[in-house]
Parts: structure tokens; C-alpha cells; sequence
């Protein structure tokens, strides 16, 4: 149980952090460490049989997903790179 929970702590508290950066180059990165939480938080739902927490978990890792879209795939698509300025 000690692995989930520094799973979640580490990767948890990271993306958050990096949401909040005023840098976009740092801040499209939240997504990655919010993506790499959700297995962690996943597998401390199902054990704990909280299934209300494993519903919102799907909802977040959706929510990660469309930072990935919008961060990496978009923007490798358009040719673009996230823009520093814009907020």
C-alpha cells in the first residue's frame, strides 16, 4: 500500500505544482505527471474499494488525456510550439 500512495504523493503533487507554472514550456508537462498518477490512483480505488474515487479517476485521466491533446499532439500537429505568453 506504501507504493500507491508515493505514487500518488510524488506524481500527484508534481503535476499540480506544474499547473500552476507561469512558464507554458513547464506547465504542458502537468499532464504527463497527472497521466502517470492515475495507475496509482487506480489500483488504491479498486483496493480500497472506493468506487466513487475510481469514477473520478476516470474523469481526471480524461482530463489529463485532453492536455496531452492540446500541449503535445496539437501542437506537433500544426507545427506550433505552445506559445510562452499566453495564459
Amino acid at each position: 500500500m506504501i507504493l500507491d500512495q508515493l505514487g500518488i504523493l510524488v506524481t500527484g503533487v508534481i503535476a499540480v505544482w506544474l499547473t500552476q507554472h507561469k512558464r507554458e514550456r513547464w506547465r504542458r508537462w502537468a499532464c504527463i505527471f497527472g497521466l502517470l498518477a492515475q495507475p496509482f490512483w487506480f489500483y488504491a480505488a479498486w483496493k480500497a474499494e472506493q468506487w466513487g474515487i475510481l469514477a473520478i479517476s476516470t474523469l481526471y485521466t480524461y482530463a489529463w488525456a485532453r492536455g496531452i491533446w492540446t500541449y503535445w499532439l496539437a501542437s506537433e500537429r500544426t507545427g506550433s510550439a505552445p506559445n510562452e505568453g499566453n495564459s
